[in-house]
């Protein structure tokens, strides 16, 4: 019975990751043709996808402790889900810099990347998530084998880039990015058995 009652409450869980990570945009693109976004829109627009994809990043980390700690193995079916729809996440707030900051000038997009460290922090995390969105497709698992698992753990990775990112980006005030940089520590800290195999296996 308990096996039969994990499946479909994991296929709901699946159900609710795809629609959590959905509705906010559906409500930013309501909030884009209201004019919600506060003076200057295209701010706001990458912030806040900005801080979407660190969210699902977070996430992500939580997965596999909760389902340890809850003895319910079914919860990392939601693993691969929230990995793409961080990676959408990601590619949005990537693209919205691009297209509406600095309107796909490549030479200035070129200099901004050399100028600022933040932006090049960010551009990383962005090619390891497309690294990672490609590779988790089923076929390319079974390729790859251990290396898989190898691969995938560079989400630890993406998860500092991410905070600092978002740490050098903000101009003034860093209790946000602090308190998110915290949350990704205690995520680690939780995961440490996991992230010290992970460091090994390159050894």
């Amino acid at each position: 019975m308990t096996g039969q009652w994990k499946k479909p409450a994991a296929s709901g869980l699946q159900v609710a990751v795809h629609i959590g990570a959905l509705l906010p945009l559906l409500w930013l693109i309501v909030a884009i043709n209201q004019g919600r976004l506060g003076g200057d829109p295209v701010k706001e627009l990458i912030h806040y996808l900005g801080m979407g994809t660190i969210r699902l990043l977070l996430l992500t980390l939580l997965v596999s402790p909760m389902a340890k700690t809850l003895h319910f193995g079914q919860l990392n079916r939601l693993r691969r889900p929230l990995g793409l729809w961080c990676f959408a996440w990601a590619t949005l707030h990537f693209t919205a810099w691009l297209a509406l900051d600095l309107g796909l000038d490549w030479s200035l997009i070129g200099a901004e990347l050399i100028k600022r460290s933040y932006i090049l922090l960010g551009f990383f995390a962005w090619l390891i998530l497309l690294a990672l969105a490609v590779t988790s497709v089923p076929a390319l698992l079974k390729k790859m084998g251990r290396n898989w698992k190898k691969l995938h753990g560079l989400l630890y990775l993406v998860v500092v880039l991410a905070c600092w990112h978002f740490w050098w980006s903000v101009k003034s005030g860093w209790i946000e990015p602090a308190i998110y940089a915290a949350v990704a520590l205690a995520l680690m800290a939780w995961r440490r058995q996991t992230v010290v195999r992970w460091v090994k296996s390159f050894r």
